[in-house]
This record gives C-alpha cells, structure tokens and sequence, in this order.
C-alpha cells in the first residue's frame, strides 16, 4: 500500500476537529428527523421572488428554511440558549438569548467551508437576511481566513487562560506555532496592508464567534441528496444543532374532496436536530415543532416576512 499524499491540518481544520472532538466528548447527543410536506410551502417560496430581476436580491430557500427555524426557536427559547455545566460538582445553567445567532456553514470563495455567525436573524426580514448573507459573502471574498481564524483561536485561548487552563494554553502554543503543524499568518507588509482594509470589508473574530444555534443546509450543497442527516454535532455551550436536507419526492398521503385519505407523490424536507440531553428533554422541542407544523399548514404566512 503506497501514501498518496499527506496533509497536516491548517488552522480552519484545527479549530473544527477540535470543537467538534469535545463535542461528542462532552455532550449526549439525542437526535430527531422532521419530516414535513413542503409542496405548497416550496410553491410560496417561489411567490417570493416573482418580478425579481436582480439575483443578488433573490431570497432563497436556505434563507426562507433558516427564518423558518429560527421562528421555531422563538416558540422554545430553551432550544436558543448557551449551558454552563459542571460535572464534578453536578450544577448546570441555561442561558436563553432574546436573539438568533445562526452559526451558519458557508462556502467560500476559495472553496473552503467556514462557519459564518449571522447575527440576530430572528428578528429580521426575509430581504433583510438576504441583505446579511450576500454582505458576509462580500467580505469573505477580502478576507484571509487563516487570519480571521487565528484571531478567534488567540481569543479562545484567553479565555481560557482567564479560567485557570493553563495546560490547555501551552498545548495550543506549541501545537499551532512549532514544527511541521505551524500556523502560518501574514508577518511584515503584507499584515499590515491586510489589516488596513477597514472592518466592514472584511470578516473578523465578530464574525466567527460562537452563535445561539446551529444551522447546516446539506440540501444546498448536494440538492440531489436522497436521505437525511442523522447526526450532527452540537458545538458547546449550544445545546442544539439542525441540519437542513434536501426536498425529496416521496408518497404522501393526503385527503380527497370527500375526506378520505389517498396517497399521492409530494414533496418532503427532512430537517435534522441534535439536542444536548444535559440541558433539554423531548418535551423541550414540542413548541419548537408545533410552530413549524403551523407554518407548513399555512405556508402564505411567509409572505408577510419578506
């Protein structure tokens, strides 16, 4: 058997193999699959954009899924909250948070995936969404990711330094500034023309940093998907994470003009969640459900988000 290659990680892969590695280290994860109808909703989806020519201004489904959640969320505020949890001393807290911070997966320009922070997007507009995703875009295409990336590491590594991790700290010195597994950044002229492009044209630690919840649309990447997410991790202190799956073809069944029941080819989008069973129960995500099975019956209602 002869090595093809060999690649130590950057700094982005750090950073995801080591949250996602405390991870199922440290939470256990329950997982639910939502399968709703989608057949009018997908059809009010296109109402959305009808008259649109500019498709820099096209809502999207992701976006329409994603307020979609986070109304969701806003029927179970336990689900949109950050847990402290001490296992020796057996004591929790659950932080609830009157915004949505959607960590969102997003491709970048160079084709690396990136966890993008959308701030508050409970509380905007469908065009104002779209607004913010196409603006976190933008400024991804100025950024340089091991920098933005590098920024947020250093900042977690403080913190923790405040908390008395001091092992934790050296580790991290060693492991990205020594040897084969260096993180390399900008030095000289090219940092310093780097961190002159102002803030609002480029991403920063602001960006990057931990969101209320979690929000993966595996729909978007592959629309070809058949199946759904069946796990997916929980980044702490979120206590939920969600997967969006691409809307398949399937037998529904649905009723007649006289009442019965008879099955015919619909449209379905699973939607996946993990939830941190440390900090919530089933009984937790009931709102969170009721509220989507609300929206999906009456899907017009997306109408007056725009």
């Amino acid at each position: 058997m002869a090595v093809t290659d060999r690649k130590h990680f950057g700094i982005a892969r750090k950073i995801v193999s080591n949250m996602t590695a405390e991870s199922w280290e440290t939470i256990p994860h329950a997982g639910l699959v939502y399968e709703p109808e989608v057949t009018k909703f997908m059809a009010e989806c296109k109402k959305l954009n009808e008259g649109c020519t500019d498709k820099s201004k096209k809502i999207t489904i992701n976006t329409v899924m994603l307020k979609v959640i986070c109304e969701g969320l806003k029927a179970a505020p336990n689900m949109n909250a950050h847990l402290e949890f001490n296992r020796r001393l057996v004591r929790g807290c659950l932080t609830t948070y009157d915004h949505v911070d959607v960590s969102m997966p997003m491709m970048l320009p160079n084709g690396e995936m990136m966890t993008i922070n959308m701030h508050d997007m409970g509380n905007k507009s469908l065009t104002e969404m779209t607004e913010s995703i196409n603006d976190s875009v933008r400024r991804a295409s100025n950024s340089d990711m091991n920098e933005v990336m590098f920024e947020v590491s250093l900042d977690n590594t403080l913190r923790g330094l405040k908390k008395g991790k001091i092992a934790q700290t050296i580790n991290r010195l060693v492991g990205s500034k020594t040897g084969k597994h260096k993180v390399k950044t900008l030095s000289g002229n090219a940092k310093k023309k780097y961190y002159s492009i102002p803030t609002t044209d480029r991403l920063t630690k602001h960006d990057i940093e931990q969101g209320t919840t979690t929000i993966s649309n595996i729909g978007s990447a592959y629309r070809n998907f058949r199946g759904a997410c069946t796990l997916l991790e929980i980044i702490p202190p979120q206590v939920c994470a969600f997967c969006i799956n691409a809307t398949q073809k399937k037998p529904v069944v649905v009723q007649d003009e006289n009442g019965n029941d008879k099955v015919e080819v619909g449209l379905v989008m699973p939607i996946s969640l993990c939830i941190d069973h440390k900090a919530l129960d089933f009984g937790d995500t009931i709102p969170f459900f009721a509220k989507l099975d609300e929206i999906f019956a009456n899907p017009e209602i997306i109408q007056t988000w725009k």
